[in-house]
């Protein structure tokens, strides 16, 4: 291991990844942390450990992975986002800047999430409640600034656009739009 980041715990790196100055692998010792091969790590970034991560794997600088997380393939989590954990991110991913992604959320294959896109967990926002995540389905694109509420699905290739909050399911192959975001119909802009 170089000794130009941080690491803790035990910490698996694949073959020929690029790991910067100032980066924390394996933040709080319980677990271990694995990264597939020709992973590029940017300076600032915290992967804690019991993370799973696969191969070429890319981060913009300053972001948080926490524990319990799994990530598929060719993923990237742009600066400044923060996966809060115990989620599940599939393969060719796209997590652009300044992202939230909370606990219990799951991701699959080919989704794209705009910068600033937030997800939300607990609908009583209280201390000690039932923290249920969304889940958002294959090839679904969410629009930048756009806020999905607990337990909301986003049906695969879904379309939300930039600044909506969704409330409620979206179909799959549906656009919404709006707060709260409803479906557009045909012609709409």
């Amino acid at each position: 291991m170089s000794d130009k980041y941080n690491h803790f715990g035990q910490v698996i790196l694949g073959s020929n990844g690029v790991i910067d100055e100032n980066v924390t692998l394996g933040h709080i010792a319980d677990g271990t942390l694995r990264i597939g091969k020709e992973a590029r790590i940017r300076s600032g970034s915290i992967i804690y450990s019991d993370v799973i991560i696969g191969d070429s794997f890319r981060t913009g600088h300053n972001i948080l992975i926490r524990e319990k997380t799994c990530i598929g393939d060719s993923t990237l989590v742009g600066t400044n986002s923060v996966v809060d954990g115990h989620c599940t991110i599939g393969s060719r991913v796209s997590i652009q800047t300044g992202v939230y992604i909370t606990i219990n959320t799951i991701i699959e294959d080919d989704v794209f999430i705009g910068p600033c896109a937030v997800t939300t967990n607990d609908k009583q926002m209280i201390r000690g409640a039932e923290l249920k995540g969304c889940t958002i389905k294959k090839g679904a694109r969410i629009g930048a600034n756009s806020v999905i509420l607990p337990g909301v699905i986003i049906g695969e290739n879904a379309v939300i656009g930039a600044g909506s909050v969704v409330t409620k399911n979206v179909p799959a192959g549906k656009t919404v739009a709006g707060n709260p975001a409803r479906i557009l119909k045909s012609g709409d802009n």
